[in-house]
């Protein structure tokens, strides 16, 4: 972990105003979940609603928002937290600068589903949103002084509490977002964790593209489907074994139909 301690005055006075589109991938099983189970629209709208009322209440300062925004401020986090949530801490909607950054982000948690499950050898490729937000909010940057001299701590591949207290401290200071590095995109883009659901300039997602994921174990493939098709991003696990080196390494292999 990081020795330094922050304050919220300090990180208050290194403020920024991050205003721009972020991309996210989430599972597309919402609807296909409940369309086995009803014959017409109507139905699956009733079904939709009586399995909304079982689950967490949406947080007041989300209600109002497209259900792919608010959803990860609905439930709580997986065992240990994520990298800008702790287990007790409220909800964080994780963002990235490009959509292959936002891919590499959920490919690596698949796989790791996939190594916790020693049956399986592989995943079939499943269908995935990936979809545009645009964000307007006072954020910090760790990337950027005088916070990337914690660089180390901020990208270690397993270890989040130094993470998950600098995010605390970004609330209380009254920020709603944090810039930071991807860990596991192998070209270190950018990516914002989202604190609070007032920073987002829209209340719906600007965009949304269906993709299928492929997870094996020594690699995940991200194919774009119909007609872009011929779209893919490939990401070597290996990658994601070790924690990251500083930026620069090799380039994950683009395809796009010739």
């Amino acid at each position: 972990m990081s020795s330094r301690t922050w304050t919220p005055q300090e990180v208050a006075s290194s403020a920024v105003r991050h205003a721009g589109n972020a991309w996210r991938a989430v599972e597309a099983q919402h609807l296909v979940s409940t369309n086995v189970l009803v014959d017409s629209a109507d139905e699956q709208r009733v079904l939709e609603d009586l399995l909304d009322e079982s689950k967490p209440p949406v947080p007041p300062g989300a209600r109002g928002l497209d259900f792919l925004l608010f959803t990860p401020f609905r439930y709580a986090p997986p065992p240990g937290g994520s990298r800008f949530r702790g287990e007790t801490d409220p909800g964080v909607f994780y963002c990235a600068d490009e959509v292959r950054t936002a891919c590499a982000e959920l490919g690596s948690w698949r796989w790791r589903h996939l190594l916790d499950t020693p049956a399986l050898t592989r995943m079939p490729p499943a269908g995935q949103t990936v979809f545009r937000v645009r964000l307007d909010a006072p954020a910090i940057d760790l990337r950027t002084p005088p916070f990337d001299a914690g660089r180390p701590a901020w990208t270690d591949p397993d270890d989040y509490r130094a993470c998950q207290t600098m995010a605390r401290v970004v609330r209380t200071a009254g920020l709603r977002a944090i810039r930071y590095e991807s860990v596991r995109d192998p070209m270190h883009a950018g990516c914002c964790a989202v604190l609070d659901p007032g920073a987002f300039a829209k209340r719906s997602p600007l965009d949304r593209q269906t993709w299928l994921l492929s997870v094996f174990r020594e690699r995940v493939v991200w194919q774009r489907s119909h007609v872009y098709a011929g779209e893919t991003f490939e990401f070597p696990a290996s990658g994601w074994s070790v924690p990251p080196a500083a930026p620069g390494p090799k380039r994950p292999v683009t395809r796009r139909r010739p």
